[in-house]
């Protein structure tokens, strides 16, 4: 019976893709990046030559093979892929990159259920935890499938006045922001068709358990533990103090219409964005799928939280 799984591996962009079956030589690896810096080289060349020797297919995004054959020695028989299609089969993907990479290779994975493993050149990397220091370990446990699946819900956007792209789903949050930031937008908010208030603020975003360790967490929004199924309305710069985040259940169906006075307002799902205008209706509701990550023993989320905020840290001494 064959798996698959998705690895990926985080610096400023970077993803790699690995997708294999039960017999090593017959697994699929699919490579995604963007850019990384000359001092990780060594790390993803490892890497690369790890994946080479056990036999594996890979396949690398094809606006990222470029810089990786310039800078590193690459294996015969590497195929390219361009999108979602260019990775069916694989066992698992690899990001290399920060959060933000991770998050890109959503709309990669899609509904297809293979797993995704961080590796991690970028800062925080909640989503991206694995360090470069960790890549021969991790990829041991990957190949042994000695790993378990984290699974994260996500944001689907929809519009009765529009499509805003094919593929309309947030992992970390949907924010409805004030494009020319110069005044305060207003924001009716319902929930499942029952009017909840009007936010005056700078923006408002809708967060899900993996966001909330994101963009909301800086405006100060909750930390809210992956799998307890909610969504967070956190605003941004809100006019009155009285206002403030508000935790809600993900069967929800959150309904948002702007206005203000400039005629558009900025519309963002996770790293996309686009524009639209006083007369769009929002409505947020949960995914029917999920996106499932690679998580190894003795790293879950207590202990990504503890190392990347420095939680119990005596800064005294």
């Amino acid at each position: 019976m064959a798996f698959a799984y998705v690895l990926i591996l985080a610096h400023a962009g970077l993803v790699l893709c690995f997708f294999a079956t039960k017999s090593v030589s017959s697994v699929k690896i699919a490579i995604y990046g963007k850019k990384f810096e000359d001092e990780y080289i060594p790390a993803i060349q490892r890497l690369i030559n790890f994946l080479s020797e056990k036999e594996v297919s890979l396949f690398v995004y094809e606006k990222f093979f470029g810089l990786l054959s310039s800078k590193l020695k690459l294996p015969e028989g590497i195929k390219i892929f361009s999108d979602y299609r260019g990775v069916n089969g694989a066992h698992s993907l690899i990001s290399i990159g920060g959060d933000g990479t991770l998050l890109d290779t959503v709309r990669i994975i899609r509904d297809s259920n293979i797993p995704i493993l961080g590796i991690n050149t970028g800062r925080l990397g909640f989503l991206s935890n694995v360090s470069l220091d960790g890549i021969d370990e991790a990829m041991e446990a990957l190949v042994s499938n000695r790993f378990t699946l984290d699974n994260r819900t996500l944001i689907k956007l929809s519009s009765p006045q529009r499509e805003f792209s094919a593929f309309p789903y947030a992992l970390n949050e949907i924010t409805l922001l004030n494009k020319g930031r110069n005044s305060m937008i207003t924001i009716h908010a319902s929930v499942n068709d029952a009017f909840m208030t009007t936010y005056w603020a700078d923006g408002l975003i809708v967060a899900t358990p993996t966001g909330s360790t994101a963009y909301s967490l800086s405006c100060g929004g909750p930390i809210v533990m992956p799998g307890s199924d909610n969504f967070i309305l956190t605003p941004i710069a809100p006019h009155n103090l009285n206002v403030r985040p508000f935790v809600l259940h993900d069967s929800s169906k959150i309904t948002l219409k702007a206005e203000g006075r400039d005629p558009e307002f900025l519309l963002t799902l996770d790293s996309k964005s686009f524009n639209i205008d006083q007369e769009t209706t929002i409505e947020l509701t949960r995914a029917t799928f999920e996106i499932n990550l690679v998580t190894f023993e003795g790293n879950n989320f207590f202990n990504t939280i503890r190392n990347k905020m420095n939680w119990g840290v005596d800064k005294r001494n």
